[in-house]
Protein backbone atom coordinates (compact mmCIF):
# COMPACT_ATOMS: atom_id res chain seq x y z
CA UNK A 1 0.00 0.00 0.00
CA UNK A 2 1.89 3.11 -0.81
CA UNK A 3 1.36 6.35 0.66
CA UNK A 4 3.78 9.21 0.78
CA UNK A 5 1.66 10.95 3.36
CA UNK A 6 2.94 11.14 7.02
CA UNK A 7 1.09 7.89 7.84
CA UNK A 8 2.04 8.44 11.86
CA UNK A 9 0.19 11.69 12.93
CA UNK A 10 -0.51 13.32 16.45
CA UNK A 11 -4.07 13.11 17.72
CA UNK A 12 -3.27 13.37 21.63
CA UNK A 13 -6.97 15.13 22.84
CA UNK A 14 -8.73 12.75 20.35
CA UNK A 15 -7.72 9.07 21.76
CA UNK A 16 -6.80 7.48 25.09
CA UNK A 17 -4.30 4.45 24.54
CA UNK A 18 -6.77 1.49 23.62
CA UNK A 19 -5.52 -2.21 25.21
CA UNK A 20 -5.59 -3.96 21.91
CA UNK A 21 -5.43 -7.79 21.63
CA UNK A 22 -6.37 -10.87 20.06
CA UNK A 23 -7.67 -14.30 19.99
CA UNK A 24 -7.17 -16.17 16.82
CA UNK A 25 -8.41 -19.17 13.69
CA UNK A 26 -11.61 -20.30 14.59
CA UNK A 27 -14.45 -18.44 14.89
CA UNK A 28 -17.75 -19.92 15.54
CA UNK A 29 -20.42 -20.63 12.95
CA UNK A 30 -23.33 -21.30 14.56
CA UNK A 31 -25.81 -20.67 11.46
CA UNK A 32 -24.16 -22.45 8.90
CA UNK A 33 -25.61 -25.53 7.06
CA UNK A 34 -22.49 -27.65 6.84
CA UNK A 35 -20.93 -28.17 3.47
CA UNK A 36 -22.89 -25.73 1.75
CA UNK A 37 -23.11 -21.58 1.03
CA UNK A 38 -26.05 -21.11 2.90
CA UNK A 39 -26.04 -19.16 6.60
CA UNK A 40 -28.85 -17.78 8.74
CA UNK A 41 -27.40 -14.48 10.68
CA UNK A 42 -29.64 -13.14 13.48
CA UNK A 43 -29.25 -9.51 14.69
CA UNK A 44 -29.60 -9.43 18.72
CA UNK A 45 -28.56 -7.97 21.83
CA UNK A 46 -26.07 -9.83 23.41
CA UNK A 47 -23.27 -9.29 26.06
CA UNK A 48 -19.39 -9.62 25.62
CA UNK A 49 -16.83 -9.22 27.92
CA UNK A 50 -14.52 -7.38 26.01
CA UNK A 51 -12.42 -5.20 28.33
CA UNK A 52 -10.27 -8.66 29.42
CA UNK A 53 -10.49 -11.04 32.17
CA UNK A 54 -11.70 -9.55 35.39
CA UNK A 55 -13.71 -6.74 33.88
CA UNK A 56 -17.28 -5.94 33.51
CA UNK A 57 -19.24 -7.44 30.34
CA UNK A 58 -20.55 -5.14 28.32
CA UNK A 59 -24.27 -4.81 26.57
CA UNK A 60 -23.57 -5.28 22.77
CA UNK A 61 -25.79 -5.76 19.60
CA UNK A 62 -23.92 -8.45 17.67
CA UNK A 63 -24.65 -11.23 15.12
CA UNK A 64 -25.42 -14.75 16.56
CA UNK A 65 -24.91 -13.13 20.10
CA UNK A 66 -20.85 -12.87 19.56
CA UNK A 67 -18.33 -10.12 18.65
CA UNK A 68 -17.29 -10.48 16.01
CA UNK A 69 -19.86 -12.47 14.45
CA UNK A 70 -20.03 -15.75 13.23
CA UNK A 71 -17.12 -16.08 10.41
CA UNK A 72 -19.47 -16.72 6.79
CA UNK A 73 -16.69 -18.78 4.56
CA UNK A 74 -17.87 -19.05 1.00
CA UNK A 75 -16.81 -20.75 -2.47
CA UNK A 76 -15.50 -18.59 -5.16
CA UNK A 77 -18.48 -18.98 -7.87
CA UNK A 78 -20.64 -20.19 -6.19
CA UNK A 79 -24.08 -19.26 -5.45
CA UNK A 80 -24.41 -18.17 -1.46
CA UNK A 81 -27.97 -17.82 0.62
CA UNK A 82 -28.21 -15.77 3.77
CA UNK A 83 -30.91 -15.22 5.78
CA UNK A 84 -30.74 -12.41 8.12
CA UNK A 85 -33.04 -11.94 10.84
CA UNK A 86 -33.63 -8.71 12.58
CA UNK A 87 -34.85 -9.34 16.72
CA UNK A 88 -33.11 -5.83 17.60
CA UNK A 89 -35.77 -2.79 18.51
CA UNK A 90 -34.75 -1.05 15.17
CA UNK A 91 -34.65 -1.71 11.55
CA UNK A 92 -31.25 -3.07 10.21
CA UNK A 93 -29.42 -4.32 6.89
CA UNK A 94 -26.42 -5.86 6.16
CA UNK A 95 -23.49 -5.22 3.62
CA UNK A 96 -21.74 -7.68 2.78
CA UNK A 97 -18.48 -5.32 2.13
CA UNK A 98 -16.01 -5.95 -0.91
CA UNK A 99 -18.03 -8.22 -2.37
CA UNK A 100 -18.91 -7.16 -6.48
CA UNK A 101 -22.43 -8.64 -6.74
CA UNK A 102 -26.07 -7.74 -7.73
CA UNK A 103 -26.87 -4.26 -6.65
CA UNK A 104 -30.07 -5.60 -5.20
CA UNK A 105 -28.23 -7.43 -2.59
CA UNK A 106 -25.87 -4.57 -1.58
CA UNK A 107 -27.23 -3.36 1.57
CA UNK A 108 -28.47 0.12 1.39
CA UNK A 109 -31.67 1.60 2.96
CA UNK A 110 -34.37 2.88 0.39
CA UNK A 111 -31.47 2.69 -2.45
CA UNK A 112 -31.28 -0.89 -2.85
CA UNK A 113 -33.47 -2.68 -0.46
CA UNK A 114 -36.42 -1.94 1.98
CA UNK A 115 -34.72 -1.71 5.76
CA UNK A 116 -35.30 -5.33 7.35
CA UNK A 117 -37.80 -4.21 10.06
CA UNK A 118 -37.74 -5.34 13.68
CA UNK A 119 -38.98 -9.12 13.83
CA UNK A 120 -38.31 -9.50 9.62
CA UNK A 121 -36.11 -11.09 7.45
CA UNK A 122 -34.26 -10.23 4.21
CA UNK A 123 -32.40 -13.07 2.33
CA UNK A 124 -29.36 -12.12 0.36
CA UNK A 125 -28.47 -14.30 -2.66
CA UNK A 126 -25.46 -13.65 -4.98
CA UNK A 127 -22.33 -15.33 -6.13
CA UNK A 128 -19.00 -14.17 -5.40
CA UNK A 129 -16.80 -13.70 -8.42
CA UNK A 130 -13.66 -13.15 -6.06
CA UNK A 131 -11.78 -15.22 -3.66
CA UNK A 132 -10.12 -13.33 -0.64
CA UNK A 133 -11.37 -11.21 2.63
CA UNK A 134 -14.35 -9.48 3.39
CA UNK A 135 -16.85 -8.62 5.71
CA UNK A 136 -20.22 -7.50 6.56
CA UNK A 137 -21.81 -5.00 8.91
CA UNK A 138 -24.76 -2.67 8.83
CA UNK A 139 -26.03 0.49 6.81
CA UNK A 140 -28.61 1.44 8.75
CA UNK A 141 -28.08 3.41 11.93
CA UNK A 142 -24.36 2.36 10.83
CA UNK A 143 -22.77 4.69 13.18
CA UNK A 144 -24.42 3.25 16.67
CA UNK A 145 -25.36 -0.09 14.97
CA UNK A 146 -21.53 -1.00 14.01
CA UNK A 147 -20.04 0.68 16.96
CA UNK A 148 -22.14 -1.34 19.24
CA UNK A 149 -21.14 -4.52 17.38
CA UNK A 150 -22.89 -5.80 14.27
CA UNK A 151 -20.04 -7.09 11.88
CA UNK A 152 -18.35 -10.21 11.09
CA UNK A 153 -15.79 -11.52 8.79
CA UNK A 154 -16.64 -13.08 5.48
CA UNK A 155 -13.66 -15.77 3.99
CA UNK A 156 -14.40 -16.18 0.00
CA UNK A 157 -12.36 -19.36 -0.49
CA UNK A 158 -9.74 -19.63 -3.59
CA UNK A 159 -10.53 -22.91 -5.98
CA UNK A 160 -7.21 -24.36 -5.30
CA UNK A 161 -5.75 -23.93 -1.35
CA UNK A 162 -3.05 -21.86 -1.32
CA UNK A 163 0.03 -23.78 0.61
CA UNK A 164 0.58 -21.97 4.31
CA UNK A 165 0.95 -23.85 7.79
CA UNK A 166 -1.77 -22.07 9.02
CA UNK A 167 -4.88 -19.58 7.94
CA UNK A 168 -5.49 -17.36 10.58
CA UNK A 169 -8.30 -14.22 10.58
CA UNK A 170 -7.39 -11.52 13.13
CA UNK A 171 -10.69 -8.84 13.40
CA UNK A 172 -9.25 -5.69 14.63
CA UNK A 173 -12.08 -3.30 16.35
CA UNK A 174 -12.24 -0.52 19.11
CA UNK A 175 -14.96 0.72 21.50
CA UNK A 176 -15.74 3.42 23.50
CA UNK A 177 -16.20 1.52 27.01
CA UNK A 178 -17.22 3.45 30.70
CA UNK A 179 -15.38 3.12 33.67
CA UNK A 180 -18.48 -0.01 34.53
CA UNK A 181 -17.80 -1.59 31.07
CA UNK A 182 -20.61 0.13 28.86
CA UNK A 183 -20.49 1.28 25.44
CA UNK A 184 -20.45 5.05 26.06
CA UNK A 185 -23.48 7.54 24.59
CA UNK A 186 -22.78 9.91 22.23
CA UNK A 187 -22.95 8.55 18.98
CA UNK A 188 -23.29 11.45 15.90
CA UNK A 189 -21.04 13.90 18.32
CA UNK A 190 -21.11 16.98 15.80
CA UNK A 191 -17.53 17.88 17.07
CA UNK A 192 -16.29 14.40 16.26
CA UNK A 193 -17.94 14.54 13.11
CA UNK A 194 -16.29 17.46 12.24
CA UNK A 195 -12.90 16.06 13.00
CA UNK A 196 -11.39 11.88 13.02
CA UNK A 197 -14.45 10.70 14.19
CA UNK A 198 -14.99 8.14 17.31
CA UNK A 199 -12.17 6.71 17.75
CA UNK A 200 -12.46 4.49 20.62
CA UNK A 201 -10.33 3.13 23.96
CA UNK A 202 -10.09 -0.48 23.55
CA UNK A 203 -9.01 -2.25 20.73
CA UNK A 204 -9.98 -5.85 20.82
CA UNK A 205 -9.22 -8.61 17.72
CA UNK A 206 -11.39 -11.20 17.71
CA UNK A 207 -13.10 -9.64 20.10
CA UNK A 208 -11.33 -10.72 23.09
CA UNK A 209 -8.40 -9.37 24.75
CA UNK A 210 -5.52 -12.04 25.07
CA UNK A 211 -2.26 -11.19 26.08
CA UNK A 212 -0.32 -13.23 23.20
CA UNK A 213 -1.00 -15.46 20.24
CA UNK A 214 0.88 -18.94 20.09
CA UNK A 215 3.34 -19.58 16.91
CA UNK A 216 5.54 -22.06 15.89
CA UNK A 217 9.31 -21.57 14.54
CA UNK A 218 9.54 -22.73 11.06
CA UNK A 219 5.40 -22.82 10.17
CA UNK A 220 4.29 -19.76 7.49
CA UNK A 221 1.31 -18.14 8.34
CA UNK A 222 -1.90 -16.39 6.04
CA UNK A 223 -2.74 -13.57 8.36
CA UNK A 224 -6.29 -11.54 7.24
CA UNK A 225 -6.37 -8.64 9.26
CA UNK A 226 -9.17 -7.10 9.13
CA UNK A 227 -10.08 -3.16 10.85
CA UNK A 228 -13.77 -3.13 11.59
CA UNK A 229 -13.23 0.03 13.51
CA UNK A 230 -15.67 3.23 13.41
CA UNK A 231 -12.80 5.46 12.67
CA UNK A 232 -9.49 3.85 14.22
CA UNK A 233 -6.60 3.85 11.70
CA UNK A 234 -3.74 1.36 12.16
CA UNK A 235 -0.34 1.53 11.65
CA UNK A 236 1.11 -2.55 12.25
CA UNK A 237 4.48 -3.25 12.74
CA UNK A 238 5.58 -6.88 13.71
CA UNK A 239 8.83 -6.59 15.57
CA UNK A 240 11.42 -8.83 14.68
CA UNK A 241 9.32 -10.48 11.89
CA UNK A 242 8.72 -9.24 7.42
CA UNK A 243 5.32 -9.91 6.88
CA UNK A 244 4.65 -9.39 2.98
CA UNK A 245 1.46 -7.83 1.88
CA UNK A 246 0.18 -10.42 -0.81
CA UNK A 247 -3.92 -9.40 -0.93
CA UNK A 248 -5.83 -5.80 -0.19
CA UNK A 249 -9.17 -5.65 0.36
CA UNK A 250 -9.74 -9.22 -0.76
CA UNK A 251 -7.69 -8.47 -4.29
CA UNK A 252 -3.90 -10.18 -4.52
CA UNK A 253 -1.12 -7.80 -5.62
CA UNK A 254 2.21 -8.75 -5.94
CA UNK A 255 3.87 -9.64 -2.58
CA UNK A 256 5.73 -6.72 -0.85
CA UNK A 257 6.94 -5.53 2.27
CA UNK A 258 5.03 -2.97 3.62
CA UNK A 259 6.07 0.75 3.10
CA UNK A 260 7.97 1.71 6.46
CA UNK A 261 7.38 -1.62 7.73
CA UNK A 262 3.98 -1.01 9.17
CA UNK A 263 1.13 -2.39 7.59
CA UNK A 264 -1.68 0.58 6.78
CA UNK A 265 -5.41 0.25 8.00
CA UNK A 266 -7.85 2.26 7.72
CA UNK A 267 -11.42 1.27 8.88
CA UNK A 268 -13.40 -1.64 6.53
CA UNK A 269 -9.57 -2.14 4.87
CA UNK A 270 -8.36 -5.42 4.83
CA UNK A 271 -4.82 -6.56 4.30
CA UNK A 272 -3.39 -10.51 3.73
CA UNK A 273 -0.30 -10.94 4.69
CA UNK A 274 2.32 -13.92 4.35
CA UNK A 275 4.80 -14.54 7.38
CA UNK A 276 7.15 -16.89 8.24
CA UNK A 277 7.91 -17.48 11.53
CA UNK A 278 12.21 -17.16 12.07
CA UNK A 279 11.76 -15.84 15.70
CA UNK A 280 13.31 -18.21 18.50
CA UNK A 281 11.52 -20.60 20.09
CA UNK A 282 10.25 -19.45 24.10
CA UNK A 283 10.30 -15.79 23.05
CA UNK A 284 7.96 -13.30 22.46
CA UNK A 285 7.50 -10.76 19.88
CA UNK A 286 4.96 -7.40 20.09
CA UNK A 287 2.54 -6.62 17.37
CA UNK A 288 2.81 -2.52 17.73
CA UNK A 289 0.10 -0.17 16.30
CA UNK A 290 2.44 2.98 15.94
CA UNK A 291 -0.61 5.36 13.87
CA UNK A 292 -1.44 7.96 16.21
CA UNK A 293 2.08 10.36 17.07
CA UNK A 294 3.21 9.38 20.67
CA UNK A 295 0.18 6.89 21.68
CA UNK A 296 2.03 3.57 20.27
CA UNK A 297 -0.03 0.56 22.36
CA UNK A 298 0.71 -3.26 22.17
CA UNK A 299 -1.86 -5.25 20.01
CA UNK A 300 -0.63 -9.29 20.83
CA UNK A 301 2.62 -10.87 21.14
CA UNK A 302 3.60 -13.39 19.02
CA UNK A 303 4.76 -16.06 21.41
CA UNK A 304 6.78 -18.94 20.44
CA UNK A 305 6.60 -22.47 22.09
CA UNK A 306 9.91 -24.15 22.61
CA UNK A 307 9.74 -27.02 20.49
CA UNK A 308 11.77 -26.90 17.54
CA UNK A 309 11.43 -25.68 13.85
CA UNK A 310 8.96 -27.49 11.61
CA UNK A 311 11.49 -27.06 9.50
CA UNK A 312 14.91 -25.46 8.89
CA UNK A 313 14.03 -22.96 5.72
CA UNK A 314 11.06 -21.18 4.80
CA UNK A 315 8.30 -23.06 3.12
CA UNK A 316 9.60 -23.57 -0.25
CA UNK A 317 5.90 -22.50 -1.84
CA UNK A 318 5.06 -19.59 -4.16
CA UNK A 319 3.88 -16.58 -2.19
CA UNK A 320 1.57 -15.29 -5.42
CA UNK A 321 -2.11 -15.80 -4.52
CA UNK A 322 -4.42 -16.80 -7.73
CA UNK A 323 -5.78 -13.37 -9.27
CA UNK A 324 -9.38 -13.02 -9.48
CA UNK A 325 -11.44 -11.98 -12.66
CA UNK A 326 -11.52 -8.39 -12.22
CA UNK A 327 -12.48 -6.42 -15.86
CA UNK A 328 -9.35 -4.44 -16.65
CA UNK A 329 -9.95 -1.05 -17.47
CA UNK A 330 -9.20 -0.03 -21.32
CA UNK A 331 -6.84 3.02 -20.69
CA UNK A 332 -6.81 3.88 -24.41
CA UNK A 333 -10.26 4.50 -24.30
CA UNK A 334 -10.54 6.03 -20.70
CA UNK A 335 -13.32 8.38 -19.82
CA UNK A 336 -12.10 11.05 -16.71
CA UNK A 337 -13.89 12.91 -13.97
CA UNK A 338 -13.01 13.89 -10.52
CA UNK A 339 -14.38 13.87 -7.35
CA UNK A 340 -13.20 16.82 -4.41
CA UNK A 341 -13.36 15.98 -0.97
CA UNK A 342 -14.10 18.99 1.26
CA UNK A 343 -15.43 19.79 4.74
CA UNK A 344 -14.52 19.30 8.09
CA UNK A 345 -13.09 21.47 11.14
CA UNK A 346 -10.22 23.52 9.53
CA UNK A 347 -11.25 23.23 6.20
CA UNK A 348 -14.10 26.01 4.84
CA UNK A 349 -17.56 24.23 3.34
CA UNK A 350 -18.39 27.87 1.33
CA UNK A 351 -20.24 26.85 -1.61
CA UNK A 352 -21.99 23.91 -0.64
CA UNK A 353 -25.31 22.77 -1.51
CA UNK A 354 -28.08 21.69 0.97
CA UNK A 355 -31.21 20.96 -0.81
CA UNK A 356 -32.23 17.66 1.08
CA UNK A 357 -29.15 16.84 2.72
CA UNK A 358 -29.98 17.01 6.13
CA UNK A 359 -31.67 13.11 6.30
CA UNK A 360 -30.30 10.94 9.05
CA UNK A 361 -28.10 13.29 10.54
CA UNK A 362 -28.65 12.00 13.77
CA UNK A 363 -29.60 15.02 15.85
CA UNK A 364 -27.32 17.58 14.38
CA UNK A 365 -28.13 20.87 13.63
CA UNK A 366 -26.98 23.33 11.14
CA UNK A 367 -25.23 22.81 7.99
CA UNK A 368 -23.62 19.31 7.09
CA UNK A 369 -20.29 18.98 7.86
CA UNK A 370 -18.70 17.42 4.75
CA UNK A 371 -18.98 17.64 1.26
CA UNK A 372 -18.36 15.73 -2.41
CA UNK A 373 -17.72 18.28 -5.18
CA UNK A 374 -20.16 20.44 -3.16
CA UNK A 375 -22.76 17.98 -2.50
CA UNK A 376 -23.37 16.83 1.29
CA UNK A 377 -25.58 13.40 1.85
CA UNK A 378 -25.77 12.23 5.18
CA UNK A 379 -26.88 9.49 6.46
CA UNK A 380 -26.67 5.72 5.33
CA UNK A 381 -28.61 6.12 2.03
CA UNK A 382 -31.96 6.46 0.98
CA UNK A 383 -34.65 6.66 -2.00
CA UNK A 384 -34.02 9.42 -4.36
CA UNK A 385 -30.41 9.76 -4.13
CA UNK A 386 -29.69 11.53 -7.65
CA UNK A 387 -26.20 10.41 -8.90
CA UNK A 388 -23.34 12.72 -8.63
CA UNK A 389 -22.06 11.02 -11.81
CA UNK A 390 -23.60 8.47 -14.47
CA UNK A 391 -21.48 5.59 -16.44
CA UNK A 392 -22.54 3.37 -19.31
CA UNK A 393 -22.34 0.04 -18.67
CA UNK A 394 -19.01 -1.33 -19.79
CA UNK A 395 -16.94 2.14 -20.05
CA UNK A 396 -13.17 2.36 -18.51
CA UNK A 397 -13.29 5.50 -16.01
CA UNK A 398 -10.40 7.13 -14.22
CA UNK A 399 -11.77 8.62 -10.67
CA UNK A 400 -9.38 11.25 -9.29
CA UNK A 401 -9.87 11.66 -5.49
CA UNK A 402 -8.77 14.73 -4.03
CA UNK A 403 -9.09 15.32 -0.34
CA UNK A 404 -9.24 19.47 0.29
CA UNK A 405 -9.27 18.89 4.06
CA UNK A 406 -7.29 18.60 6.69
CA UNK A 407 -8.16 15.16 7.83
CA UNK A 408 -7.97 10.91 6.70
CA UNK A 409 -10.91 9.42 4.63
CA UNK A 410 -10.97 6.16 3.85
CA UNK A 411 -13.39 5.82 0.51
CA UNK A 412 -15.48 2.97 -0.02
CA UNK A 413 -17.01 2.46 -3.32
CA UNK A 414 -19.71 -0.31 -3.23
CA UNK A 415 -20.20 -2.95 -5.71
CA UNK A 416 -16.59 -2.45 -7.81
CA UNK A 417 -12.58 -2.97 -6.99
CA UNK A 418 -10.56 0.27 -8.27
CA UNK A 419 -7.10 0.01 -9.50
CA UNK A 420 -4.96 2.19 -8.05
CA UNK A 421 -2.52 3.89 -10.22
CA UNK A 422 -1.30 7.02 -8.36
CA UNK A 423 -0.62 8.68 -5.37
CA UNK A 424 0.05 12.43 -5.73
CA UNK A 425 1.54 11.76 -9.14
CA UNK A 426 3.81 9.01 -8.39
CA UNK A 427 2.59 5.58 -9.46
CA UNK A 428 1.38 2.90 -6.83
CA UNK A 429 3.35 -0.18 -7.61
CA UNK A 430 2.22 -3.83 -6.85
CA UNK A 431 -0.64 -3.64 -9.08
CA UNK A 432 -2.86 -2.92 -5.89
CA UNK A 433 -7.09 -3.28 -6.04
CA UNK A 434 -8.70 -2.13 -3.18
CA UNK A 435 -12.30 -1.22 -2.52
CA UNK A 436 -11.41 1.51 0.55
CA UNK A 437 -9.00 3.93 -0.83
CA UNK A 438 -7.10 5.40 2.67
CA UNK A 439 -6.24 8.89 1.48
CA UNK A 440 -3.96 11.09 3.64
CA UNK A 441 -4.63 14.95 3.84
CA UNK A 442 -4.44 16.75 0.79
CA UNK A 443 -3.98 13.03 -0.81
CA UNK A 444 -4.93 13.21 -4.73
CA UNK A 445 -5.11 9.47 -5.93
CA UNK A 446 -6.06 8.38 -9.38
CA UNK A 447 -7.93 5.11 -9.44
CA UNK A 448 -9.42 3.03 -12.65
CA UNK A 449 -12.27 0.90 -12.78
CA UNK A 450 -14.42 -0.66 -15.58
CA UNK A 451 -18.41 0.42 -14.65
CA UNK A 452 -19.39 -2.82 -15.09
CA UNK A 453 -21.81 -3.37 -12.27
CA UNK A 454 -25.25 -1.89 -13.29
CA UNK A 455 -27.25 0.14 -10.38
CA UNK A 456 -27.02 2.96 -8.31
CA UNK A 457 -24.12 2.75 -5.94
CA UNK A 458 -22.92 4.25 -2.69
CA UNK A 459 -19.14 6.01 -2.36
CA UNK A 460 -18.54 6.90 0.82
CA UNK A 461 -16.15 7.58 3.68
CA UNK A 462 -16.12 4.76 6.02
CA UNK A 463 -15.47 6.89 9.09
CA UNK A 464 -18.80 5.98 9.99
CA UNK A 465 -18.85 9.89 11.42
CA UNK A 466 -17.86 11.08 7.91
CA UNK A 467 -20.33 9.57 6.03
CA UNK A 468 -23.47 10.14 8.42
CA UNK A 469 -22.10 13.58 8.17
CA UNK A 470 -22.15 14.32 4.70
CA UNK A 471 -19.59 12.56 2.72
CA UNK A 472 -21.00 10.18 0.49
CA UNK A 473 -22.53 10.18 -3.29
CA UNK A 474 -23.86 7.80 -5.52
CA UNK A 475 -22.47 6.72 -8.53
CA UNK A 476 -25.04 4.95 -11.07
CA UNK A 477 -24.02 2.76 -13.37
CA UNK A 478 -26.22 3.04 -16.28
Amino acid sequence: MNTESNSLVSRRELLRTGAGLLLTTALPLPGHAAGSNEYRIVAVPARARLAGAGRPETDVWAYDGTIPGSLVRLRQGEPARLVVENRLDQATTVHWHGIRLPNAMDGVPGLTQPPIKPGGSFVYEFTPPDAGTFWYHPHANSLEQLGRGLAGPVIVEERQPVIVDRDLLWFLADWRLTSEGGIASGFGNRMEAAMSGRVGNTVTLNGQVSEDEPVRAGERIRLRLVNGSLARIMALRFEGHRPLIVAIDGQPCDPHVPERHHILLGPAMRVDVMIDMQGEPGRRYGVIDDFYDGLSYLVTQLAYDGSPPVREHPLDASLDLPRNPLPEPDLAAIERHDLTLQGGMMSGMGGMQGGGMMHGMMGMVGSPTWAINGMSMSGDGHAGMEPALTFQRGRSVILTLRNETAWWHPMHFHGHSLAVLSRNGKPVPHRQWQDTVLMAPKDVVEVAFVADNPGDWMLHCHVMDHQMAGLMTVLRVA
